[in-house]
């Protein structure tokens, strides 16, 4: 099984942390030149000193915000202008705040829109074209068990994580004929401060302590605990090898058997 990633370039977002950071360290270590992209430019210069143990490849990063789709619009296209190739982009960032759809004002939308959508597209269309002059692409978007079963309580992530989704369903049938390939990876509860933050927000609205509503919410899990973000990470990073050549336009939950959908 081909899981050599020597000398293909690829760019991750949220890349500082969490579920992102995983994915860097992954690819990495299969042999990618990773480029990082998030915000903050103090965790993005450690998280590159953290990635050079991991081989001898050539990491850098981009500063951009995604809560400003311009800045990235325009940090990505001054990337590509420099670059020969680009082989592989992971669409990642944090979620849009909790609560039920009711009470959600229609700037949300637009803000989650923004940060996850649009965003996605930008990257997509910027790199496209080294990706199709290389013959080898391979789009990984982090979204969420919610494309399958809405999350109660996240009513804005619920309706934006469909979007993408179905964003990238279509985007899979119309670039598979490059060799091109546009995959979803659907984390379930896993060890990033989301979790906890959602934690802590059901159990002060319960009146009850966080170690207990944790628990109920790891015994609903058939695997009765959350996912280390490595684990995420390795499903992500299965997608963009070339073993992974005839998988396109799926959308894997990686969540211990948790979503009831098939």
């Amino acid at each position: 099984m081909n899981l050599d990633l020597k000398n293909k370039q690829a760019v991750i977002c949220g890349s500082t942390q969490g579920i992102g950071k995983a994915v860097a360290v992954e690819l990495a270590l299969l042999g990618a030149n990773v480029t990082l992209l998030a915000r903050s430019e103090e965790k993005l210069k450690e998280a590159v000193q953290e990635l050079a143990q991991a081989g001898e490849q050539q990491h850098d990063y981009l500063v951009a915000d995604f809560a400003n789709p311009e800045e990235v619009k325009q940090q990505i296209e001054a990337y590509v202008r420099q670059r020969e190739a680009v082989h592989i982009l992971v669409n990642n960032t944090g979620g849009p705040p909790g609560g039920p759809i009711v009470e959600a004002k229609p700037e949300e939308f637009l803000t989650a829109f923004n940060m996850h959508l649009i965003n996605n597209h930008q990257l997509v269309q910027a790199l496209l074209p080294l990706m199709k002059k290389a013959g080898y692409g391979r789009i990984i978007n982090i979204v969420s068990t919610s494309i399958k079963e809405p999350i109660p309580g996240l009513g804005v992530s619920n309706t934006t994580r469909g979007a993408v989704a179905s964003w990238a369903k279509t985007m899979a049938n119309e670039l598979g004929q490059f060799g091109i390939t546009v995959n979803n990876v659907l984390p379930g509860s896993t060890k990033t401060g989301r979790i906890y933050a959602l934690v802590e927000s059901r159990a002060e609205k319960a009146g009850r302590s966080k170690e207990e509503v944790q628990q109920e919410m790891e015994n609903a899990i058939p695997a009765r605990r959350f996912a280390e973000p490595e684990e995420v990470a390795a499903a992500a990073a299965f997608l963009a090898t070339p073993a992974a050549a005839y998988i396109n336009g799926v959308s894997l939950a990686v969540d211990g058997g948790r979503t009831g959908a098939l």
